[in-house]
């Protein structure tokens, strides 16, 4: 397979580029994939899809797959992963899904960029966590949905480090020289266009179902599912780099907005550690908080 060296002119040269080659998917959904086949007459869809979304790749390829070879009969969008592997099926989904190229094998010589996307990766499942737990807390008519949602929310950065891994390093190497460098920025310069940018290009063009393009569009964030997946996305980013990172108080006044819960609630539901938690409190607050 080969791998982008140089920035293309443009975001829909990006979208064809990345759409010319087969979605790799982590060795680990290969191999556990292949276990439960290996029990198909037992193994119920919600296994199956506990699998998938452990792996966005997999979930963007599985939604890709059921869009492109929708039938007349399927007259909805499938917007979680449960209903999509009992839509397919389970033999013709491991019929399917079988023999998937790796993303471990796409960069056996790109090691740092394996490490990118296993850092993003988790990144993306962290931000699910959390978008799923606070559509249950406002009573989201589908926090599954929402799930979904907030999984594919890096999955324009995933797809740059497997066919793009030298230019993405150039990203973070340009970050790394300057700590006040926004990601945005820097993708800009060395890609010529953002990760959201070619992130909604290449939803549209994959065609992932409408109504989590809709939710993956932070023009629309004045919704409260739009603002629930860009939040979980934004705080699960900026925790990753420490409870100091200086976007977390703006990232955790947002989420208390968002939710309508007290801010020591809200701290020990997103996991900060108590020495941690008289920072994120009102002055008034911060000597009564443990």
């Amino acid at each position: 397979m080969s791998l982008l060296t140089r920035p293309l002119p443009s975001v829909d040269a990006y979208v064809e580029h990345f759409s010319t080659r087969p979605l790799p998917v982590l060795r680990h959904t290969v191999r556990a994939l292949d276990a439960l086949r290996a029990e198909i007459d037992t193994v119920s869809s919600r296994k199956i899809a506990a699998v998938v979304l452990g792996d966005p790749l997999m979930t963007m390829k599985l939604l890709t797959y059921l869009e492109t070879h929708r039938g007349s009969a399927q007259n909805h969008d499938i917007t979680t992963i449960d209903r999509a592997v009992m839509m397919l099926g389970l033999a013709p989904f491991f019929d399917i899904f079988s023999d998937m190229p790796t993303v471990e094998d796409t960069l056996a010589a790109y090691p740092k960029a394996l490490l990118g996307v296993l850092k993003v990766t988790a990144r993306a499942r962290r931000a699910a966590g959390y978008a799923r737990d606070w559509a249950i807390v406002r009573h989201d008519l589908d926090a599954d949905e929402i799930t979904v949602a907030a999984l594919l929310s890096e999955a324009a950065e995933i797809v740059c480090w497997v066919f793009a891994p030298t230019l993405t390093q150039q990203v973070y190497t340009l970050q790394r020289a300057d700590r006040t460098l926004r990601s945005v920025t820097a993708q800009r310069a060395v890609f010529g266009a953002t990760a959201h940018e070619i992130q909604l290009a290449l939803i549209h063009a994959w065609h992932l179902p409408r109504l989590l393009v809709q939710l993956l569009d932070e023009t629309q964030s004045e919704h409260p599912r739009v603002r629930t997946i860009a939040l979980a996305a934004d705080f699960a980013r900026h925790v990753a780099h420490g409870w100091d990172d200086a976007a977390l108080p703006d990232d955790i006044a947002a989420i208390e907005a968002l939710l309508r819960i007290g801010r020591e609630t809200l701290l020990r539901r997103l996991g900060a550690p108590d020495e941690v938690i008289p920072r994120f409190l009102p002055a008034n607050d911060a000597g009564t908080a443990g």
